[in-house]
């Protein structure tokens, strides 16, 4: 598969080393487990979020929610049941393993299970450092342009 170059982007924009990557995986030809289990991703509200995975038969300890380096990772282990003997089995009933990228800021605020339905609440909430703001302009006039009608005063 044919890589995008992004170098355009990068002339004009600062901060966005992480949107490559991110391009390059979704592009790829990732196709284990493509589909299963399905899922849901809301948006809330503005900065509310929230990822609902069907996972009709796991129980709460044959699943595992994990966040590292910007990325969600939900691994659901089921276990094999060898008292059950299955004329026909049509549920899926399979490992799996759904990795979703999260965006900064982004945070995982909490998980419920019920009936049959994982959903992962998640926040986007920027610091206040991040926020736009108003930068007020000096109106006294130039600061090297002062500097240097004080020096020919003199």
């Amino acid at each position: 598969m044919k890589s995008i170059d992004l170098t355009p982007l990068y002339r004009n924009s600062i901060g966005f080393d992480r949107m490559a990557a991110l391009l390059d995986h979704a592009l790829s030809n990732d196709a284990t487990g493509a589909g299963y289990p399905p899922y849901n991703i809301e948006a809330l509200d503005d900065n509310h979020y929230a990822i609902t995975l069907a996972v009709a038969g796991f129980t709460q300890q044959e699943l595992d929610i994990q966040v590292e380096k910007g990325v969600l990772t939900v691994c659901g282990n089921k276990r094999e049941d060898e008292d059950r003997k299955y004329l026909y089995q049509g549920i899926a009933n399979r490992t799996f393993e759904r990795k979703f990228n999260l965006a900064e800021y982004v945070e995982i605020t909490g998980a419920d299970l019920s009936d049959g339905l994982l959903t992962i609440s998640l926040v986007k909430e920027i610091p206040d450092a991040m926020k736009p703001k108003t930068i007020t302009i000096n109106q006294k006039g130039n600061v090297l342009e002062h500097k240097a009608s004080k020096k020919d005063d003199e």
